[in-house]
């Protein structure tokens, strides 16, 4: 079995019709996964039913092989807002998770100030979010969400509110880190160049359902040039054509 397995997933909030609609989904470990769609297509729901934030009405979903019943301790979330502690330090905010299950150790304090440092916040740990630019929280996010290195990390739509600039280089940060670490990924954005540039694998959502895949054979690392190349806007383009309806 796959490392994350939706299998007929189907979910409608109170009983209502489903927004999700019977959806397979494989993501193998390692392997980084965006969605995209328009706002209402479910997107959102689907990530929450994958980390068993949901339970789905019908169809399961597997974990490492097992049923996943509730969020596991081996995932992290990053969502839109950075939903930062204002009266704790960057370091303190990044460590919160481990603090609320455990004593804080000397090696624990030493992975956050390596983590900000890949991140290029290390000359930032004793500062408290409101000293901090939005993309500097996104990153103060990001941190904390892989302090317990999970195996499997949740995002939804966490640079949406960012300027283009800042969003590129936290899409470098992201993918380096994910690489470094060995993290599989499920990500959620409504930007398609965006998607083609992090993801292994882009799906499309509609109206609950899954209407397109397509793998993204992008060399690794990923450069800047890239973003650039006729393959990544004719993928970009071919996405967008699916989104409008224009090609299936």
């Amino acid at each position: 079995m796959s490392f994350l397995t939706i299998q007929d997933g189907t979910y409608g909030y109170e009983g209502n019709t489903p927004i999700i609609k019977k959806i397979n989904w494989t993501i193998e470990k390692g392997e980084f996964h965006c969605l995209v769609g328009k706002s209402g297509c479910g997107k959102t729901t689907l990530l929450k039913l994958a980390s068993g934030l949901l339970k789905p009405d019908t169809g399961n979903v597997y974990f490492q092989g097992n049923n996943l019943t509730e969020p596991s301790h081996e995932c992290g979330f990053v969502f839109q807002s950075p939903t930062l502690l204002e009266w704790k330090t960057v370091m303190d905010n990044v460590l919160l998770p481990v603090s609320l299950k455990r004593k804080i150790t000397k090696e624990d304090r030493k992975h956050a100030a390596s983590l900000l440092d890949m991140l290029g916040l290390s000359s930032h740990l004793t500062q408290y979010p409101q000293h901090l630019s939005g993309g500097q929280q996104s990153r103060v996010a990001i941190a904390r969400a892989l302090i317990q290195k999970p195996s499997m990390l949740f995002l939804d739509e966490p640079f949406a509110a960012l300027d283009a600039i800042t969003r590129e280089e936290l899409q470098e940060d992201l993918l380096r880190i994910c690489q470094a670490q060995h993290t599989t990924v499920l990500f959620i954005t409504h930007d398609i160049s965006e998607a083609v540039y992090l993801s292994d694998r882009v799906a499309v959502m509609d109206q609950g359902k899954i209407i397109y895949d397509v793998n993204v054979e992008l060399l690794k690392p990923r450069t800047m040039k890239m973003r650039y190349d006729p393959y990544f806007n004719d993928l970009c383009l071919n996405i967008r054509q699916v989104m409008s309806g224009e090609q299936s």
